[in-house]
Protein backbone atom coordinates (compact mmCIF):
# COMPACT_ATOMS: atom_id res chain seq x y z
CA UNK A 1 0.00 0.00 0.00
CA UNK A 2 1.22 3.10 -1.30
CA UNK A 3 0.63 6.68 -2.28
CA UNK A 4 1.83 10.13 -3.70
CA UNK A 5 1.93 13.00 -1.61
CA UNK A 6 -1.06 14.55 -4.31
CA UNK A 7 -3.10 11.45 -3.77
CA UNK A 8 -2.64 11.73 0.51
CA UNK A 9 -3.74 15.17 -0.06
CA UNK A 10 -6.85 14.81 -2.33
CA UNK A 11 -8.20 12.10 0.34
CA UNK A 12 -7.12 15.31 3.37
CA UNK A 13 -8.92 17.34 1.26
CA UNK A 14 -11.86 15.32 0.06
CA UNK A 15 -12.23 13.27 3.51
CA UNK A 16 -12.58 16.92 5.31
CA UNK A 17 -14.92 18.56 2.67
CA UNK A 18 -16.99 15.43 2.43
CA UNK A 19 -17.83 15.12 5.87
CA UNK A 20 -18.53 18.58 6.52
CA UNK A 21 -21.34 18.30 3.54
CA UNK A 22 -22.76 14.96 5.50
CA UNK A 23 -21.84 13.26 1.72
CA UNK A 24 -22.21 9.88 2.92
CA UNK A 25 -21.68 8.49 -0.95
CA UNK A 26 -18.67 10.67 -1.55
CA UNK A 27 -17.07 10.05 1.85
CA UNK A 28 -17.60 6.52 1.30
CA UNK A 29 -16.18 6.52 -2.44
CA UNK A 30 -12.89 7.40 -0.98
CA UNK A 31 -12.85 4.05 0.64
CA UNK A 32 -11.38 0.71 -1.24
CA UNK A 33 -13.55 -1.73 -1.73
CA UNK A 34 -12.38 -4.05 1.04
CA UNK A 35 -11.33 -1.26 3.57
CA UNK A 36 -11.39 -1.36 7.46
CA UNK A 37 -12.01 1.24 10.16
CA UNK A 38 -12.27 1.15 13.21
CA UNK A 39 -14.05 3.81 15.59
CA UNK A 40 -15.03 3.72 18.75
CA UNK A 41 -18.67 5.27 17.35
CA UNK A 42 -18.95 2.00 15.36
CA UNK A 43 -20.10 -0.37 18.97
CA UNK A 44 -22.53 2.74 20.28
CA UNK A 45 -24.21 3.08 16.45
CA UNK A 46 -24.64 -0.54 16.23
CA UNK A 47 -25.05 -2.01 19.38
CA UNK A 48 -21.84 -4.38 18.55
CA UNK A 49 -18.85 -5.33 20.34
CA UNK A 50 -16.41 -4.52 18.34
CA UNK A 51 -15.53 -1.30 17.07
CA UNK A 52 -14.20 -2.51 13.56
CA UNK A 53 -16.49 -2.20 9.84
CA UNK A 54 -14.75 -4.10 7.19
CA UNK A 55 -15.88 -4.19 3.60
CA UNK A 56 -17.84 -1.43 1.47
CA UNK A 57 -21.25 -2.60 3.04
CA UNK A 58 -20.17 -2.41 6.66
CA UNK A 59 -18.56 0.98 5.45
CA UNK A 60 -21.79 2.33 3.77
CA UNK A 61 -23.60 2.12 6.60
CA UNK A 62 -21.49 3.48 9.06
CA UNK A 63 -20.50 6.58 6.87
CA UNK A 64 -24.27 7.10 6.02
CA UNK A 65 -24.91 6.74 9.93
CA UNK A 66 -21.84 9.10 11.12
CA UNK A 67 -22.47 11.87 8.43
CA UNK A 68 -26.29 11.67 10.02
CA UNK A 69 -25.57 11.67 13.31
CA UNK A 70 -22.81 14.36 13.67
CA UNK A 71 -23.28 16.34 16.65
CA UNK A 72 -23.82 20.01 15.23
CA UNK A 73 -22.91 21.38 19.02
CA UNK A 74 -19.74 19.49 19.16
CA UNK A 75 -18.46 19.75 16.06
CA UNK A 76 -20.01 22.74 14.15
CA UNK A 77 -16.75 23.70 11.74
CA UNK A 78 -14.47 20.85 12.13
CA UNK A 79 -12.02 22.39 12.44
CA UNK A 80 -8.37 21.39 11.84
CA UNK A 81 -5.29 23.12 10.54
CA UNK A 82 -3.90 22.71 7.32
CA UNK A 83 -1.52 20.67 8.51
CA UNK A 84 -1.15 16.42 7.83
CA UNK A 85 1.24 14.09 8.19
CA UNK A 86 2.18 11.30 5.62
CA UNK A 87 4.97 8.82 5.10
CA UNK A 88 4.33 7.33 1.57
CA UNK A 89 1.73 5.39 3.52
CA UNK A 90 -0.07 6.71 6.40
CA UNK A 91 -1.66 9.91 6.33
CA UNK A 92 -2.54 11.47 9.67
CA UNK A 93 -3.85 14.83 11.13
CA UNK A 94 -5.73 16.02 14.30
CA UNK A 95 -9.07 17.62 14.52
CA UNK A 96 -8.25 19.24 17.87
CA UNK A 97 -9.99 20.20 21.03
CA UNK A 98 -9.07 24.05 21.30
CA UNK A 99 -9.89 26.02 18.26
CA UNK A 100 -10.41 29.73 17.77
CA UNK A 101 -14.30 29.60 18.07
CA UNK A 102 -14.22 27.36 21.23
CA UNK A 103 -13.98 23.60 22.29
CA UNK A 104 -15.06 20.89 19.88
CA UNK A 105 -14.95 16.92 20.04
CA UNK A 106 -11.09 15.91 19.55
CA UNK A 107 -10.16 13.34 17.09
CA UNK A 108 -7.14 11.88 15.18
CA UNK A 109 -7.45 10.63 11.48
CA UNK A 110 -5.09 7.73 10.96
CA UNK A 111 -5.57 6.19 7.18
CA UNK A 112 -3.59 3.69 5.70
CA UNK A 113 -3.73 4.92 1.87
CA UNK A 114 -3.38 2.74 -1.03
CA UNK A 115 -3.30 5.17 -3.85
CA UNK A 116 -6.26 7.48 -3.36
CA UNK A 117 -8.55 5.11 -1.95
CA UNK A 118 -8.23 4.26 1.91
CA UNK A 119 -7.32 1.05 3.22
CA UNK A 120 -7.84 1.32 6.39
CA UNK A 121 -9.06 3.96 8.50
CA UNK A 122 -8.51 4.25 12.72
CA UNK A 123 -10.53 7.10 14.42
CA UNK A 124 -8.47 7.72 17.82
CA UNK A 125 -10.95 9.78 20.35
CA UNK A 126 -9.76 12.22 22.94
CA UNK A 127 -10.93 13.09 26.50
CA UNK A 128 -13.55 15.44 25.28
CA UNK A 129 -14.93 13.45 22.56
CA UNK A 130 -14.34 10.00 24.99
CA UNK A 131 -16.60 11.88 27.61
CA UNK A 132 -19.10 12.48 24.86
CA UNK A 133 -19.28 8.64 23.60
CA UNK A 134 -19.30 7.70 27.52
CA UNK A 135 -22.52 10.29 28.13
CA UNK A 136 -24.36 8.73 24.32
CA UNK A 137 -23.76 5.06 26.37
CA UNK A 138 -25.42 6.38 29.89
CA UNK A 139 -28.53 7.78 27.88
CA UNK A 140 -29.03 4.44 25.96
CA UNK A 141 -28.58 2.34 28.97
CA UNK A 142 -30.99 4.25 30.96
CA UNK A 143 -33.47 4.19 28.13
Amino acid sequence: MTATAEQAKFVFEQWHQRIKDRDADGLAALYADDAELESPLVPRMFDIDTGVVQGREEIDRFVAEATKRRPDDELPSLYRSGDFMFDGETLTWEYPRKTPDGDQLDLVEVMELDGALIRRHRIYWGWRGTQHIIANAITKANR
